[in-house]
């Protein structure tokens, strides 16, 4: 099975015996030499190499009781269709990078870089050749962009139904509604999680619930977009009570994040939208033409709409587990004028749950197999190429957990 790699220091990525191999750039190995590394002054005591593909084993997370304590895993009929085009694949241990180690290309899923990474053409054309993108994240550790290889699943009959799609207002909304409403729903699922364990979250409930109900009579994609962002402005008022922290967080603010709850929001939704482009690319679904979200240049305007169903799930869960579990401190966190952001220290953090929230596995109890988070996003996708060639009707995903 392919892997995700994080390079997480600055270096230069270079082809080497029809594979990869990563070096450390000369300031970075001065760094480590001298002791003066960022993790050591965080008082991080794993020793760990700088560019690891941080996580665990994926087996351990298999979940009768979910990673980050979301209770029990409750078997209810699940509304994904069996995919046939889907084999079973075995799960893998996350590889380490050494400081000067060859990556086997075979071995890569995508290529995460939150350092200065140094590369050239051959390196990009032998990345294209792999099927290979390479998702770059800016000095603060927000998203940057990606490199997405030629497109290999070419399928021009669905590029044209998606078009076809967009282009309708009745087919757009239709498709654009059920992003909402599973958005709405898996959010709903973190909200009532813990206002049984104590946390007066009614409110918050209630004008998520209040929002969903509005979906059904919305005319418009403008419409939509106006009750997620009202059930999302409700969502994280509730945060403040949710999250086990000295921060006051009374909103999201976002270009620059002013605080940690925020920052580690802007981080994770990254982290959401590259993986969530990495499974679009996997299919014969073109990420430029979107739904809810408007196509817009220079950006894969499908993938913000697949992520805001996953993000509750795979962003907001972890943001829970590493604050109230007191993973992350003060020392993993920058201030630089108004902007808040992680440490390479707490992104490495933040990097291992993240692999290991990806390889995660649920049981699936209309596929009868274990699926993965990540596998679940892929399936996503294949249930959207359904819907736009008229197999079957979309219905989003909506997490029974």
């Amino acid at each position: 099975m392919a892997r995700h790699y994080y390079l997480t220091r600055s270096g230069r990525l270079r082809r080497k015996d029809n594979t990869l191999f990563f070096e450390l750039s000369a300031d970075a190995e001065i760094e480590k030499a001298e002791g003066v590394t960022v993790e050591e002054e965080a008082g991080d005591v794993d020793e760990i190499n700088p560019v690891d593909l941080m996580g665990l084993e994926p087996s351990a997370f298999d979940l009768s009781v979910t990673a980050d304590g979301m209770g029990e895993l409750a078997l209810e009929p699940e509304v994904i269709a069996a995919e046939e085009m889907i084999a079973a694949e075995d799960q893998a241990e996350p590889v380490r990078v050494g400081e000067r180690r060859t990556i086997p290309v075979e071995d890569v899923d995508a290529l995460w870089a939150f350092g200065e990474l140094e590369l050239n053409a051959r390196v990009l054309v032998f990345l294209s050749q792999h099927k290979i993108p390479i998702h770059f994240f800016n000095y603060y550790g927000f998203y940057a962009g990606t490199y997405y290889p030629r497109e290999y699943l070419q399928a021009g009959y669905l590029v044209v139904r998606q078009v076809r799609h967009y282009s309708n207002r009745r087919l757009r909304l239709v498709i654009a509604r059920e992003f909402v409403h599973s958005a709405m729903h898996n959010i709903l699922r973190n909200l009532r999680y813990y206002g049984t364990r104590g946390v007066d979250l009614q409110t918050e409930t209630e004008s998520v619930q209040s929002e969903m109900l509005r979906l059904a009579a919305v005319k418009t994609v403008d419409e939509l977009m106006g009750c997620e962002g009202r059930a999302r402005a409700a969502y994280y008022t509730g945060f403040s009570k949710i999250l086990r922290t000295d921060v006051e967080f009374t909103k999201r603010v976002r270009r620059p994040p002013d605080n940690i709850v925020n920052a580690l929001i802007s981080f994770t939704n990254g982290l959401v939208y590259s993986a969530t482009l990495t499974q679009i690319y996997r299919t014969q679904l073109d990420p430029t033409i979107s739904f809810l979200h408007e196509p817009g240049a220079r950006r894969f305007s499908l993938a913000l709409d697949l992520a805001e169903v996953f993000k509750p799930i795979l962003a907001d869960r972890l943001l829970f587990k590493l604050l109230n579990n007191r993973q992350l401190s003060d020392r993993d966190f920058a201030q630089d004028l108004n902007c808040c952001y992680l440490k390479e220290s707490g992104r490495k953090k933040v990097l291992k749950e993240w692999d290991a929230r990806l390889q995660t596995t649920i049981e699936h109890r209309r596929l009868r197999r274990k699926v993965s988070y990540e596998r679940l996003i892929r399936l996503e996708c294949y249930k959207l190429v359904k819907h736009l060639t008229n197999v079957e009707p979309y219905t989003g995903f909506r997490a029974w957990w």
